[in-house]
């Protein structure tokens, strides 16, 4: 195999192709840490505002449970 105008033997184009793998697979490692970020942004965000809303109606979020207060 040539490749820009270099001959590559086996050991090389096995190296090109795991790197290759490598790339695509850190992508797709890449690509779940950001939803994942961006979940927990979005899951932070609504529980602030359910939070703020609870405040605003007056409810007491850390009122005593239970029997004993």
């Amino acid at each position: 195999m040539t490749l820009f105008g270099r001959t590559l033997d086996g050991q090389e184009i096995a190296a090109l192709v795991f790197m290759l793998t490598a790339l695509v697979f850190w992508i797709f490692v890449y690509r779940g840490e950001r939803g994942w970020a961006r979940w927990f942004t979005r899951w932070e965000a609504d529980r602030k505002a359910r939070r703020e809303a609870e405040l605003a109606i007056g409810h007491k979020t850390d009122a005593p449970r239970g029997p004993w207060g």
